[in-house]
């Protein structure tokens, strides 16, 4: 029998526990190449302390991750990164972020089920990075938006530019994001979600 009141049974904390108004549940990953800023979106907009898999880069990596352009990074996430933001009183957005590097790829099957919708995540000056996220996701059906993330000194160019060198179609959103930023990061999960909702959107037939 467990005598320990009740004061003394760990549960969930209440800044974890979803709002009594909660009507519906989405899951959303947040993809994208090695360093592109996914653990960075999670953190930023995660309204509970976020779940973290990131651990320090060692000697293991030396020429199998492509660091070129993030010499400076020193952490890499290696399961995935979890957090979650109540979007208004009724509709909550599970986020999963996604490792970038190669050999952990094997992951993403895993965190792709049951994800209504991806934001991948873009660096202008390593565009290349991305295209295998762009690719897996639309080999299993996922909707996404891809959302340019802002880095100091990173090249500039226009979405129609950025569009032609993903090969993007125009129904997948562009937009600009700064994965750092709370309010842009939202704005970016809000973009995903209204893309969502258009192609959910059925048009009455003509007489």
């Amino acid at each position: 029998m467990d005598y320990r009141t009740s004061e003394e049974i760990a549960g969930p904390r209440s800044e974890d526990t979803l709002p009594a108004s909660a009507a519906a549940a989405v899951k959303v990953v947040i993809v994208g190449g090695f360093g592109v800023g996914k653990t960075t979106m999670v953190g930023s907009v995660s309204e509970i302390r976020p779940l973290t898999t990131e651990e320090t880069m060692t000697q293991a990596g030396v020429g199998v991750d492509d660091i070129a352009g993030i010499e400076r990074k020193t952490e890499t996430t290696v399961a995935m990164d979890f957090g979650r933001i109540s979007l208004n009183e009724r509709l909550v957005l599970y986020l999963f972020g996604t490792p970038g590097q190669e050999r952990f790829w094997f992951l993403w099957n895993g965190l792709f089920e049951g994800a209504l919708g991806a934001v991948v995540l873009i660096d202008t000056r390593r565009l290349e990075v991305s295209f295998d996220a762009v690719g897996r996701l639309e080999e299993r059906g996922v909707p996404f938006v891809v959302a340019v993330n802002a880095f100091p000194e990173a090249p500039v160019h226009s979405m129609a530019d950025l569009r032609a060198a993903m090969d993007l179609p125009d129904s997948v959103p562009m937009i600009d994001c700064d994965a750092r930023d709370r309010t842009s990061s939202r704005d970016t999960l809000l973009a995903l979600v209204r893309h969502l909702q258009s192609l959910h959107t059925v048009t009455p037939e003509t007489p």
